[in-house]
């Protein structure tokens, strides 16, 4: 259930952030979208906000307070930077060295401390699914497609996969077919991952028309679940079609879904199945 109160919706890359402040529209819950420059999707604007570079925390944390915003969710994708291009404002510049410090501990590190400094000023951090409703994969089939035995055998292991991946902190998804890890998501993310894995060899992986294989999704053990879920949506479903795969699956409770029914149409449409593993 999400939190009463204005939104501060802190907003990357993708579908995830529009999905969130749309959310918030039908719910009659006040939003303001903090667009982070050069992330942010530029159809974000149509929601009152402002723009800010991502090491203007001060600038940041003001336009909040200015807007009496209560909590935070941060949204959407957002590529690591290089610090030493930033231009922070004086309390970036005062916070950078805590940053770049938890930044040499992983990435699920650096969200932490991102996380602390949103808390430490006074506000309360909620999970993108919170708003959402909770709108994330069930166990079981979702849709009118089921894997066969063999299929739900690749989508294991590719679960497994991300699982093991996600301990060393590398990212959140695998891509296997036939028993063949066929590709590891890291900084490029999902969509780059599977647009690798449809340029591979003919007999590597399968196709439109004799689909192969499985892409899954899982969070990292320790990651901090309000601010990096794992999620998926129609165009996840799109390329996967496109890259050969028979379905795509994650972590029952664990993984959003963008726009459920579209994700189900489009799912249906392409003959894909979308699988929660009950574990």
């Amino acid at each position: 259930m999400s939190a009463a109160g204005k939104l501060g919706l802190i907003a990357g890359g993708g579908d995830l952030p529009a999905a969130v402040a749309a959310r918030c529209d039908a719910l009659g819950r006040p939003v303001f979208v903090i667009r982070l420059a050069g992330f942010a999707d530029e159809h974000l604007a149509r929601w009152p906000g402002a723009e800010f570079g991502m090491a203007q925390i001060g600038a940041i944390l003001k336009a909040l307070k200015a807007e009496r915003c209560t909590t935070v969710c941060l949204a959407g994708i957002v590529n690591r930077p290089d610090f030493k291009t930033l231009k922070p404002d004086f309390k970036g510049a005062t916070l950078l060295p805590g940053i770049v410090a938890a930044a040499s501990k992983g990435d699920d590190a650096l969200l932490r401390k991102i996380l602390s400094v949103f808390e430490a000023e006074g506000f309360a951090v909620e999970g993108a699914d919170d708003i959402l409703g909770g709108d994330t994969l069930g166990a079981g089939a979702l849709g009118a497609v089921s894997p066969t035995e063999e299929q739900l055998d690749d989508l294991k292991k590719a679960l497994h996969v991300a699982e093991k991946s996600g301990e060393l902190d590398i990212g959140q998804g695998a891509v296997v077919c036939d028993g063949l890890v066929l590709a590891v998501e890291a900084q490029e993310g999902t969509d780059a991952m599977l647009t690798r894995v449809a340029g591979l060899s003919a007999d590597l992986r399968g196709a439109v028309d004799s689909p192969r294989g499985a892409l899954g999704k899982a969070p990292k053990p320790i990651q901090d679940l309000r601010v990096d879920m794992p999620v998926i949506g129609p165009r996840t479903v799109e390329m996967a079609a496109a890259a050969g795969l028979a379905g795509i699956g994650g972590v029952a409770g664990r993984l959003i879904l963008i726009d459920r029914a579209a994700v189900v149409e489009t799912a249906n449409r392409l003959g894909l199945f979308v699988w929660g593993d009950d574990r």
